[in-house]
């Protein structure tokens, strides 16, 4: 007896969550694990090193005194990371905001790529660290100038891998688009950002690790908490285990930022088909 088409029973599909996101787990894990082992045996070695050479404690302190410091020091490290933490990320939103609005214009107004580009990439060679005064000068020592020098640091590759981006369209999908009639602003937005979202997401990644630079930065020259505050207060007090502790706390900081981003990219991957995740980190 010949089967209707319902009644045929197609193949149960892979259920979200399923053996593909725990053999995505698994691979993670796999490529993870050597750089943690690299790291433990780093610091193992450290600690032998000071130890065998009478290293003083003023010059190079030793792993286990300073994360004994961490401890010790956890409220103070704390509230001085929740500090650096939320420039961060404001710096960042800024950054994100200004610079995609940026790629944007630039590319769907000629005119405008051709008077600000240059001025762009001329503003990006100017040395930040010479700005922070300035802008402390100008804005006090409250929270706008470490935002503004965060955002003058990180726009740059946002806007110019979006740029890219949206220049990297396919030709035949634009000539197929401007066949059917499609307006520029139609042609950008249902084809040309979608496409800039893997371009994006590169530059988003490479911001905000800039963006934990430009918090410290700007905490050097002038700020009553934060990392970069400690670091600072630290070296001036010669205590070195709390100026390593420190450093510690920024490096973790912008590395947890640095794979937030990427889960976020991977995460978002379901939504917009377009992005590529870097899921090879």
């Amino acid at each position: 007896m010949a089967l209707a088409p319902n009644d045929v029973k197609k193949p149960a599909g892979r259920r979200p969550g399923g053996p593909a996101r725990g053999g995505a787990v698994r691979s993670w894990l796999r490529r993870v694990w050597p750089s943690f082992a690299v790291l433990v045996a780093g610091f193992v070695l450290w600690e032998l090193a000071v130890e065998v050479f009478g290293i003083s404690s003023f010059e190079l302190a030793k792993p286990s005194e300073f994360f004994a410091e961490m401890w010790r020091s956890r409220d103070m490290l704390w509230d001085a990371t929740w500090v650096t933490t939320q420039e961060i990320l404001y710096g960042f939103l800024l950054s994100f905001a200004i610079g995609v609005l940026l790629a944007v214009l630039i590319v769907r107004f000629g005119w405008l790529e051709r008077a600000l580009y240059p001025l762009i990439v001329l503003f990006q060679v100017v040395p930040k660290v010479a700005l922070a005064p300035i802008f402390i000068l100008w804005f006090g020592y409250g929270l706008a100038p470490k935002l503004l020098l965060i955002v003058v640091i990180t726009f740059f590759p946002i806007t110019l891998n979006m740029i890219v981006g949206l220049k990297a369209i396919d030709q035949d999908l634009l000539l197929l688009m401007r066949s059917v009639g499609s307006s520029r602003n139609q042609i950008l937005t249902r084809i040309q950002i979608p496409t800039s979202l893997p371009y994006l997401f590169a530059g988003m990644r490479i911001a905000i690790t800039l963006a934990v630079i430009g918090a410290v930065v700007a905490e050097f020259s002038g700020a009553e908490n934060g990392l970069g505050y400690l670091i600072q207060f630290a070296s001036t007090q010669l205590d070195t285990p709390l100026m390593f502790a420190a450093l510690t706390l920024v490096s973790l900081l912008g590395l947890i930022l640095y794979y937030g981003m990427s889960l976020l990219e991977f995460v978002l991957r379901g939504r917009f088909p377009h992005i590529t995740a870097d899921t090879t980190r």
